[in-house]
């Protein structure tokens, strides 16, 4: 997992451009371990740009949440959700894992609800809005636990803008939607392949030929560049498929 993840930095730190910060839309660990914290912590100060935000996957609180936020959560309400503002952007970062159970949707919570709708209370109609969170907001699979179970409360709260854009981690795959003003992106990881959506019995990492792996992880960059009228985004795989590696 390590050679991966520095497989994606080196695709980061390589673009023509330094990114003015990164998201990670969790599962930064696999069991909340102090040393699996630890090797990512160590791991991602070769990144290239000014700051990294996150939050939390589900594997991230198995220990319900006390190491995650006790390293990440500064700064942060609740369970570890909070926004900022960046070029013009409003960015907001959602938990919905804190009450998840092994194949189950993911949850919001009213009290996160409440503090989204006051934080997009003082914005105007027309401030581009980027929502990062672990499980998808949208109902991808719900037989697999792809989808959060009152994300539809908080979708309400952002039709009036004109620009909303969703990105999620967790199924670990490239899927898109658009619905009206709000374009879901759901991005590869940098571990673990998933299969698509009833392509297998049940959700879990793929098993894949070595040369095939690296064509199916890979990483989301998001440009804004002043009055565009949509946010871009673009996916890039760590390796093109048939690609030759490196087995050294």
């Amino acid at each position: 997992m390590v050679g991966t993840l520095n497989a994606a930095i080196s695709k980061i730190n390589n673009m023509p451009a330094r990114p003015a910060f990164v998201l990670h839309t969790g599962d930064l660990s696999h069991l909340a371990q102090a040393d699996e914290f630890d090797t990512l912590e160590q791991t991602l100060k070769s990144v290239k740009t000014e700051k990294i935000f996150y939050v939390p996957g589900e594997h991230d609180v198995t220990d319900n949440g006390k190491l995650y936020l006790e390293r990440y959560g500064k700064g942060t309400l609740g369970d570890g959700w909070y926004s900022f503002d960046s070029n013009g952007v409003h960015f907001i970062g959602l938990v919905n894992v804190t009450n998840h159970v092994d194949g189950g949707l993911g949850y919001i919570g009213p009290d996160q609800l409440k503090w989204l709708e006051n934080d997009l209370k003082g914005l105007s109609n027309s401030t581009p809005i980027v929502i990062f969170a672990h499980i998808p907001l949208w109902a991808i699979y719900p037989q697999w636990g792809w989808g959060t179970d009152d994300s539809a409360q908080a979708l309400a709260l952002l039709k009036r803008f004109g620009s909303v854009s969703v990105l999620n981690g967790h199924i670990h795959q490239t899927i898109q939607k658009v619905e009206g003003n709000i374009t879901f992106h759901t991005a590869n990881s940098t571990a673990f392949p998933q299969p698509a959506p009833g392509a297998a019995p049940s959700p879990g990492p793929m098993k894949v030929p070595a040369e095939k792996l690296r064509s199916m992880l890979g990483l989301t960059s998001v440009n804004y560049v002043e009055h565009d009228h949509t946010l871009a985004i673009t996916d890039t795989p760590l390796m093109e498929a048939g690609a030759a590696t490196d087995q050294k």
